[in-house]
Order: structure tokens, then sequence, then C-alpha cells
């Protein structure tokens, strides 16, 4: 194996998790062979996520922090952070108008009865969150104790105290010299310790897509089967069309250029179903394989995976309509446009973890008066369009940095 590639290791161990995962599935979880192979799976799979989970928030810390200093003694700064949240914005409204098009077009939902999931709902207790409500805790997850926040590993408040500690470094110049350069160091080294992780990427990606494919309740799946089916179709059309025709029509690079470096940081976003679990991996990727500069890519990249998320916003969407077809309730204009805004507001603040749209689900459901107890008719699914929605919001941060990086090199160097 040691003359075998890492990445085409990944993309064996993957797919012989996903044969086996059908394997244990057909034999049934009464099987003890089945049991067994689950607990040896769930064992090496929550083994691989704790490693990448370790190194997690130092690597955030301090890849922006020397980012944003690098950026800022170059005078990039400003146009970089400009630049990155405009791409974030127009990738996901472009999601977002995607998934209301694809739920107009299709309209999942429609001819199914309510009362199929009356009991799953009775059942289910919602948290009620106001859209006030959200943007309020959103808005207060910002500004936290920051050593309280890399404890607790909230990714969002050490995303902001990190670029706030950049800066300062930069405006308090040679005072601080050896506070960056220590950073510095420690970059490299928690970058060293993610390249010993991803030698166990192969057997972890193997093990956590092989427990996805044999849990599955595919009787409960095929009852949605057209509400799958469209936010399947949708999310990979902006995954395999948009993203990719952007970065062309920007960069030149192809897709098959592309998906050959992102490859790793892809297959491990559908193991694990979370953006920031990806993190680790996804910088990898994009500094060695897709040559962003470490500096661009340490701010673009924890930044995505916090606030650009194309894929949950997408799905937002067609849940929506597909609630209100289910209760029989034609969507206005006015209200269509509040759930283009509020699942991007929502997006933007699910946190980057399994099944983060359900959580934000609340937001979206409540903002035009549906039933939040209909997030449950969406639970025994979920899990697998997690997976393809994680590996777009991955995707839509790795396009992001080669746009923002060939905008950075195209653009006048002179200013701020």
């Amino acid at each position: 194996m040691s003359q075998i590639s890492l990445n085409t290791q990944i993309l064996l161990g993957a797919l012989i998790g996903i044969v086996a995962g059908f394997v244990f599935a057909d034999l049934g979880m009464e099987s003890g062979i089945t049991q067994s192979g689950l607990y040896v799976a769930q064992l090496a799979g929550n083994l691989f996520i704790d490693l990448l989970r370790m190194v997690l928030i130092p690597l955030v810390f301090t890849s922006i922090v020397v980012g944003v200093a690098s950026l800022r003694a170059h005078r990039q700064i400003n146009r970089v952070w400009q630049l990155t949240l405009s791409y974030f914005f127009v990738t996901m409204a472009i999601a977002v108008i995607l998934g209301l098009a694809a739920g107009h077009i299709f309209r999942p939902g429609e001819g199914l009865q309510i009362t199929l999931f009356q009991d799953a709902m009775q059942a289910f207790q919602a948290t009620q969150l106001s859209l006030a409500d959200f943007f309020a805790q959103f808005l207060r997850s910002l500004f936290q104790n920051p050593i309280a926040a890399l404890a607790q590993g909230n990714v969002l408040a050490v995303v902001i105290f990190a670029l706030l500690l950049g800066i300062a470094l930069v405006i308090g110049g040679d005072r601080y010299r050896n506070i960056l350069l220590l950073l510095q160091e420690f970059l490299e080294v928690i970058l060293m310790l993610v390249g010993w992780i991803m030698r166990l990427a192969p057997l972890g990606i193997m093990a956590l897509l092989l427990q996805l494919v044999a849990t599955q309740d595919v009787q409960l799946l095929s009852t949605l089967i057209k509400f799958v089916a469209v936010v399947l179709g949708a999310t990979l059309l902006h995954g395999l069309v948009v993203l990719p025709l952007i970065l062309y029509c920007t960069t030149g690079m192809s897709p098959r250029r592309f998906w050959s470096g992102a490859r790793e940081a892809l297959i491990t976003a559908a193991a694990t179903s979370s953006s920031a679990a990806t993190l680790p991996v996804t910088l990898r990727c994009v500094e060695q394989h897709l040559h962003v500069k470490r500096d661009i890519a340490g701010f673009v990249i924890p930044v995505g995976a916090t606030m650009n998320m194309d894929g949950t916003a997408l799905y937002e969407a067609v849940a929506a309509l597909f609630v209100a077809n289910l209760i029989g309730i034609e969507l206005t204009l006015v209200q269509q446009l509040i759930v283009f805004l509020t699942a991007m507001l929502a997006a933007i603040g699910a946190p980057g973890i399994p099944s983060a749209g359900m959580v934000t689900m609340v937001v979206v459901l409540q903002s035009v008066g549906l039933p939040v107890e209909a997030i449950a008719i969406l639970i025994p699914v979920d899990r697998i369009l997690d997976t393809f929605r994680t590996m777009v919001n991955v995707e839509g941060d790795m396009v992001g940095s080669l746009v923002v990086q060939q905008w950075i090199n195209s653009a006048p160097q002179n200013d701020d």
C-alpha cells in the first residue's frame, strides 16, 4: 500500500466501505456478523473523527491568525475579506434559488398525506425559536470568552477572536513579532499532525461509510423518494455544474483537475457529514493539491466552514416547499422571499456538525408559519442527504479559495 497514493487509498477505502455496508444491510441488523462489524466500524470511525476534532480548533485559530497577519502585511486583507464574503453571498443565493426552482418544478410532497407521519410528528419536540431569537443568539455566539470557545470547540467564536488577534498583531508591529513567529511555528506543527492523522483516513472513511450505508432504513427512504430525488438532483446540479462553472470561468481550472485535488476533502466530508471536522483535510487539499497560498487558504477555508453553506441553504429551501406542499399550502411570492432570506441566514448560522440543517430548519419553517413538527418527517432521510450537502458545502469553500486567489492575483496591487 506504500506505493499507492493517499488519494487513491481514500477512494478505495470509500468504495470498500460502501460495498461492505450493502453486504451488512443484506445480512440484516440481527445478524451477529453485522453487529460485530458495525461495532468495529463505529470504533474506527469515531477514532478518525475524534482525531480530526482534536486538531480542529488549534488549526483554525493558528491558520486564521497567521493568515490575517500575512494578508495585512501585504496590504491585502480588505480585498480578501470583501471578495470572500461576496463570493459566499452569491453562491448561497444561487443555491437557494436552485432549491426553490426545483421545489416549484417537481413539487415534492404533493400527493402524500400528512397523516402518514402523524405519529412521528407527535413524538417530536422542536425547540421554538423565532427569527429574532435566532439572530440574537447568532450575534451572541460571535463574541465569547476565547478560552471557553477554544475549550468548547465553538468554531465561529474562535474564528472571530483569531481575526481580531491577527489584526492586532499586525498593528502592534515588531513589538509582537515573537508571538506571531510562535504561532507560525505552532501552525507548522499542527499541519504535521494533520499529515499523520491522514494516514488513518482510508480506514476511518471506510468505517464511516460502512455505518452510513448499513444503517439506512430503505422502507422509510422509499416513502420520501421524490423529496430525496429533488434535493439530491438540485444539490448535485449545484455541485457538479454551478460551482465548477464558476471556477472554470474565473480561474480556467478544469473540473477534472479540481476534483482530483479535492478528492480527499470531498470523501471525508461525505463520510463525516461535518464541514468543521473536514476542515483540516480541506486546508491540506487546497494548499498541497490545489496550490492556494497559505495566507488566503488560512482565511477563506475556516471562515467558509462556519459561514458558507450552499448545500444546507439549498436543502432548507426545498424542505420548506416540501412541507408547504404536504399540508396543502401555496406559499406567496413574499413568503418565498422570506424563505430565501431566512434559508441563507440560517445556513450562515448553522454549526458545521452532522445534520446542522435540521437545527436551523426551525427558523425557516417558523418564518412563513409552517408547522415546526414537520421536521420529524425529514429526520429518517436527513443523514443520507447530509452527506451530499456537506460535500457541496466543502466544495464551495475550496472553489472560493481558488476564486479569491485568482481575483487577488489579477487585481491591482496598490490598494489599501
